[in-house]
């Protein structure tokens, strides 16, 4: 058994009196609920994560490419590798950023790629997430209490210090900065991960702002402070949607966006990190091609494989999803957050049927996988007790200059025991990882 190195219970108080939670909007109402905290850590092997980092590095390169080619050239599509209808009629894709080249070509600044480990010890890839990946921030101050409760075990032990992050970022932003400063801007205090955005302005030295405190003059972005003198920004952290980034470009009745910040954008005058338009490349039917693009841009094998992939859009996967769909997971391609996810052998026969007939109807609509038996690890339950729950992780990659992965996560683990579903908004929990380094 593991012996956690502090108290669950009295590190959740801690976080409570901090005022680290994460918020759900649903159903018109917002709610602030706390980010369940285990103390027994995930530990990784220094060989196990140098060959997750080398995957992890290839996997992101690969898809900056392709975000660059999509938005420029298209050659992946005149080779026939992705099919034009796959990409043109996915919601990430947004015309409005045809021909836009960010700053040092990079469009995926910050990439969470969340991950599994099988029975057997490998990794499979199970989701990018390229917009606004969340919540780098929950292990940093967990792992800072954690060593507070009992600093001799991060002293004496082999366990890479994960502190490092906000220097990663800020060093990213001042990469692709184009001169001024570096602003995170939220939505607000309403937003599920509000703690995260002002935590890692804090950090990071970047100054938190909302659309209010941002203007555009001559395609430039200032800010402007509370004695209405203007600064110049170089580079916005973005934790808002796309749709909702610029209300002259995209939705005109966004309330929280900046009035021309794409036209600065445009101009070469700032960088937005993550870039608008990075949801193609994250759309859970543009997964199923990943590794023939890192085959094509990179010449290379992929080094992480994917979940077992099926695209019913595709006669040949259809037909199999529609023969074994009770043991295999259907994920529709517009949901996250763990919603739209289905299992075969959760359904009754008459809702076998029913999914049948909607997947054949609406192929694009979804991926089937294959389910992964991922490995449990061991968490504290509410009677204080070890018990054994499913747990991914969610890799950070940082991209300016060069691509660097956090040598950290975010473990996020299930509390329900029949369930393989561990996202926050679905009840889960997370833990500290160890990333072990070399003796």
């Amino acid at each position: 058994m593991l012996t956690p190195v502090a108290s669950s219970k009295e590190i959740n108080k801690l976080l409570a009196r901090y005022g680290v939670k994460f918020g759900i909007y649903k159903n018109g109402s917002f709610k602030e609920q706390l980010f369940p905290f285990d103390a027994i850590p995930r530990v990784i092997t220094a060989e196990d994560f140098s060959a997750m980092e080398k995957g992890l590095v290839q996997r992101v390169n690969a898809l900056n490419m392709f975000l660059k080619d999509i938005y420029s050239e298209k050659r992946i599509i005149k080779d026939k590798v992705i099919p034009e209808e796959f990409v043109f009629i996915s919601k990430g894709y947004l015309p409005q950023c045809e021909g836009i080249t960010p700053p040092k070509g990079v469009y995926s600044h910050i990439s969470g790629i969340d991950l599994v480990q099988a029975k057997n010890g490998e990794w499979y890839i199970l989701e990018d997430n390229l917009r606004i990946p969340s919540g780098a921030s929950y292990p940093l101050i967990a792992r800072e209490l954690c060593r507070m409760a009992s600093p001799s075990a991060f002293r004496e032990g082999n366990i890479v210090d994960n502190r490092n992050y906000a220097g990663l970022l800020a060093d990213m932003m001042n990469q692709v900065n184009c001169g001024g400063i570096n602003v995170i801007m939220t939505p607000g205090r309403y937003n599920a991960a509000y703690f995260e955005h002002s935590y890692l302005a804090e950090k990071t030295g970047a100054v938190l702002v909302q659309n209010s405190d941002l203007f555009v003059e001559n395609n430039v972005l200032y800010m402007k402070d509370f004695q209405n003198k203007k600064t110049r920004v170089g580079a916005v952290y973005r934790r808002i949607s796309d749709e909702y980034l610029d209300p002259l470009t995209f939705l005109p009745e966004s309330l929280i966006g900046v009035p021309h910040i794409m036209d600065a954008y445009r101009a070469g005058n700032t960088a937005v990190i993550n870039a608008p338009g990075n949801g193609v490349a994250d759309d859970k039917g543009i997964y199923y091609f990943v590794p023939k693009m890192i085959k094509y841009y990179l010449g290379e094998e992929p080094i992480l494989k994917n979940a077992p992939t099926y695209l019913p859009f595709y006669e040949e996967d259809r037909k199999y999803v529609l023969d074994n769909l009770q043991n295999l997971v259907v994920k529709d391609v517009s949901e996250a957050g763990g919603y739209g996810v289905v299992f075969g052998r959760d359904m009754t026969g008459e809702q076998l049927k029913e999914w049948k007939k909607l997947i054949t109807e609406q192929s694009r609509r979804f991926i089937a996988q294959e389910v992964i038996d991922f490995i449990d690890l061991p968490v504290t339950d509410d009677n204080g007790e070890q018990v054994m729950r499913k747990a991914d992780l969610r890799a950070f990659v940082l991209s300016g200059e060069k691509t660097i992965v956090w040598p950290s996560g975010l473990t996020r683990f299930s509390r329900d025991p029949d369930s393989f579903v561990v996202n926050s908004s679905q009840g889960g929990g997370f833990k500290d990882t160890w990333v072990l380094s070399q003796q």
